[in-house]
């Protein structure tokens, strides 16, 4: 019987040794040290989605999201690399670490908050319907039998197949790969509206002057926030913490009213 109990006994340390080393593998938390060492935080995005994220004339990637990441960066004493990824495998270029974070305007989503960490959100923002400002529709029933455009791998498709007294009666939804090329094809009439976010409709209403305007109906309501790998807590919240330190010294104010024409931000309120 002794030699059987201390047989067992030997086992249980054989079996329990690995499972304890296993969860301090997995409760370890490198995130923020990896970028201090590096010194390079690595941001994805998609460069044409302003204002949050876009190539400028120079062919520099600038706007909201950037200038508030640069700041960021600053205080943390680290480069900040700015990394065009293709948005509908977004979740992939994060989780195989070619990215530190997805930070473009990135809509908090149930769905997503399963496979990714976010921050609280730091701006709100809708989903809307954009027209020519001379197309006969004034409300989202109007659009029955039309053809609608939005971007692949955005929020907005899904939205779109969640509001079923609009999707059901679209004659057609054509994904592309970013909100600006559906709002060109707006322009020459290859469709009849675009879903897309607020922000970005009105950003692009203003500066190109182009003959658009925004539905009252919306689709939905939501909010901002900036994706990390799940288990990247101390990264996040470094970020976070350094976000409401800019918020407090007005930092975020001055940022926010450059680019949306007033302090919309959220970040400490």
């Amino acid at each position: 019987m002794f030699l059987f109990l201390g047989v067992l006994v030997i086992a249980g340390i054989a079996f329990a040794a690995p499972r304890q080393d296993s969860g301090n593998q997995a409760a370890a938390d490198n995130s923020l040290n990896n970028v201090l060492s590096k010194k390079k935080f690595v941001l994805g995005l998609d460069d044409s989605f302003p204002p949050m994220g876009f190539r400028n004339e120079k062919n520099e990637i600038v706007g909201y999201d950037i200038d508030l990441a640069k700041e960021v960066t600053k205080r943390m004493g680290v480069d900040l690399v700015c990394q065009p990824i293709d948005w509908a495998a977004k979740e992939q270029e994060l989780n195989t670490g070619e990215i530190d974070c997805i930070w473009n305007g990135f809509t908090i989503t149930d769905e997503r908050k399963q496979n990714m960490l976010f921050t609280p959100p730091y701006l709100k923002n809708a989903i809307v319907i954009v027209v020519k400002n001379d197309s006969p529709y004034k409300t989202m029933a109007d659009l029955a039998g039309k053809t609608i455009g939005t971007q692949s791998g955005s929020s907005s498709v899904d939205i779109i197949n969640d509001t079923p007294e609009f999707s059901s009666n679209i004659k057609e939804l054509v994904q592309y790969k970013d909100f600006l090329t559906a709002l060109m094809d707006l322009d020459i009439g290859g469709i009849d509206a675009v879903v897309m976010d607020l922000v970005v409709a009105n950003d692009n209403i203003n500066r190109s002057g182009r003959n658009f305007r925004i539905l009252d109906d919306r689709l939905q309501e939501e909010e901002y926030g900036i994706g990390f790998r799940k288990n990247d807590n101390a990264l996040a919240d470094r970020v976070w913490s350094i976000l409401l330190d800019m918020a407090k010294d007005g930092t975020v104010a001055q940022i926010t009213t450059q680019w949306m024409g007033a302090d919309i931000s959220v970040i400490g309120k």
